[in-house]
């Protein structure tokens, strides 16, 4: 049984992916300071599952907790890091949280990994790297754009990190200076688009704290009457109806990848740093995405157009199929799933809470 490092495994899509692992016969430790999460999500994990991972409250940008984290932990295989600020209109606001927050915790992570001799790493990144692309859809190739937003430059220097990283050992491979048994890094930059859903069970979902900063949590939580009104950010882009286009996929798509990803590390002959779009392979608009929700689940759905939203982008979705040859993977459920089952969790926690 192999030990994986799961870090923000109470978020959303680490919380599925901490599913699909555990599912799968891995042994999960979660790492999180829960500052967008919540503790109980471990006991719906385990509800599911039948398996209750290991939970280890913790600030990853301190590093002194996080280094002791990783000496107790010193026998993992792996780690997969979503830890991380993750909203863009926020990031605008607040850059040096971001930055803090998000650079910090990798730097320490990686050390982490490197004093316990644990180094394979799937890393948490996202298609904003790629900015307003020139063509579409984007490839692994396609070069990437200045940042729109504080949060995702965080995610471009990160890549830069690791391929610094990486390119560190191959020097040191190159020179002899390595130690005889030091292991290679091997590491997955997984650049996802746009997750939504919730897990068939309805025990778990996207639940942020607060007023949410994603599209989805907030069309269910208006439709739920916690929200008075849902602000479609911008009708004037050069779209067919006018709002944003996104690569819209089901959190257990994306959590189902996470697990190839971790098969595809384990592969003989791998080693270095690799990229990998993972989506839907077609965009929907905003609007789109408001009638998926109302044919799905028969839930009117009261919403206006607003101005645009500082750092969005007009529209962007992936080409995937670098992943689909070469993890397996392929993205299986419509959008009118991922509607439906992000306002099933929703009905749970009416019920709940």
């Amino acid at each position: 049984m192999k030990k994986v490092i799961v870090t923000g495994g109470t978020g959303f899509i680490g919380s599925h992916t901490v599913v699909e692992l555990l599912q799968r016969g891995y042994d999960v430790v979660v790492a999180d300071d829960l500052s967008n999460s919540k503790a109980s999500v471990i006991d719906r994990i385990a509800e599911i599952t039948g398996e209750k991972p290991i939970l280890e409250i913790i600030d990853l940008s301190d590093r002194t907790a996080c280094l002791r984290f990783f000496k107790m932990h010193s026998d993992a295989d792996a780690v997969i890091h979503f830890a991380a600020a993750k909203a863009v209109g926020e990031s605008v606001l607040h850059p040096l949280h971001y930055y803090r927050n998000n650079l910090d915790s990798l730097l320490y992570v990686l050390e982490g990994m490197e004093k316990a001799g644990c180094r394979k790493l799937v890393y948490s990144s996202s298609c904003t790297v790629y900015g307003q692309p020139e063509h579409l859809p984007v490839t692994e190739d396609t070069p990437r754009q200045p940042a729109t937003c504080p949060y995702a430059n965080t995610k471009r220097v990160s890549e830069d990190i690791l391929a610094d990283v990486v390119h560190g050992y191959e020097a040191g491979k190159q020179k002899g200076t390595l130690e005889a048994d030091y292991k290679p890094w091997k590491i997955l930059a997984l650049r996802y688009f746009n997750p939504i859903g919730a897990h068939p069970s309805a025990l778990i979902g996207e639940l942020p704290n607060g007023v949410p900063n994603n599209l989805m949590p907030y069309i269910t939580q208006t439709a739920a009457g916690l929200r008075p009104c849902l602000q479609v950010f911008g009708d004037d882009y050069d779209t067919p109806d006018g709002t944003p286009i996104r690569d819209y996929i089901h959190v257990c798509d994306l959590a189902d990848a996470h697990v190839a990803a971790m098969e595809y590390m384990d592969k003989g002959g791998f080693e270095g740093m690799d990229y990998f779009n993972l989506g839907a392979g077609h965009g929907y608009s905003v609007l789109e995405v408001i009638q998926s929700f109302e044919r799905s689940t028969g839930q009117k759905l009261n919403y206006k157009i607003a101005g645009r939203r500082e750092g969005d982008i007009e529209q962007i979705w992936a080409d995937a199929s670098k992943a689909n040859r070469l993890l397996g993977w392929k993205a299986k459920r419509s959008l009118d799933e991922m509607t439906l089952s992000a306002w099933k969790w929703q009905e749970s926690l009416s019920k709940t809470i």
